[in-house]
């Protein structure tokens, strides 16, 4: 079924990539593609942040102010980029993608207790698989993330647009895309970042991975900002969320 997922459509409906001018691209060898991901690291010994963005988004985005913020609590900041994002090749397929974050979380030499995952918005979709593959890792931050695909996938596109009924495309969301089973399986600590104005995502999004998630956990819900501001209108309280669940980890 992940062919499904690679269709044109949703390739086109769900995801907006721009060309990026990242000078010294951290490069993760992919299937098909290569990543034009960051890496900025403070000290090997530390913990790695790694940060999936949104679908609007590229690494380039997050090079002012976020890395530094991240360098401050001691941690190395690593961006994860997506194929035909920035300075990756490819182009976007969500299926693909999917599969991309194995190799791109494999890229880093360090094991998975000493990383970080960090989805925002769509990049909420790539941090739930990457907890999947690695239930080991540090710690998980989910900011304007995505609790339920189906919903936003139907959205944009319609079954029979993409040659299949409404049970066959639940069925392949359900295979790949099942973030409630996903995150009840994730043991680690949680932090769930949204706004109670977020026009796109709801924040009931975020309070269903809160609920779903079986670890220690902590819902933040910042009562201004929007989807697309809310660590710029938020700054000073964002910042002293991440950097307070940091220091727990």
């Amino acid at each position: 079924m992940h062919d499904l997922l690679n269709h044109p459509l949703i390739s086109q409906r769900y995801f907006f990539p721009r060309r990026g001018f990242l000078s010294e691209p951290f490069m993760v060898e992919v299937e098909g593609a290569q990543l034009g991901c960051y890496y900025h690291e403070v000290d090997p010994q530390a913990k790695t942040l790694v940060h999936f963005h949104g679908n609007g988004e590229i690494v380039d985005d997050w090079l002012d102010g976020f890395v530094e913020a991240i360098a401050h609590a001691g941690l190395n900041c690593f961006l994860a980029e997506y194929r035909g994002y920035g300075r990756s090749t490819g182009e976007p397929q969500l299926g693909k993608m999917l599969e991309d974050v194995k190799a791109t979380i494999a890229a880093l030499p360090l094991p998975p207790e000493q990383l970080l995952i960090f989805g925002r918005s769509v990049g909420a979709i790539f941090a739930l698989e990457a907890v999947r593959l690695f239930p080991d890792v540090a710690g998980l931050v989910i900011e304007s993330g995505i609790a339920d695909v189906r919903e936003r996938l139907l959205l944009r596109v319609h079954p029979q647009e993409l040659g299949v009924s409404l049970p066959e495309f639940d069925r392949a969301v359900d295979a790949h895309l099942n973030h409630q089973r996903k995150i009840a399986v994730y043991p680690g600590p949680l932090l769930v970042m949204h706004t109670r104005n977020d026009g796109l995502v709801s924040a009931r999004h975020a309070e269903k991975l809160y609920q779903w998630a079986p670890g220690r956990k902590e819902l933040k819900i910042f009562p201004h900002g929007n989807h697309n501001d809310i660590m710029s209108v938020n700054t000073r309280e964002y910042f002293s969320t991440l950097q307070g669940f940091i220091a727990t980890l």
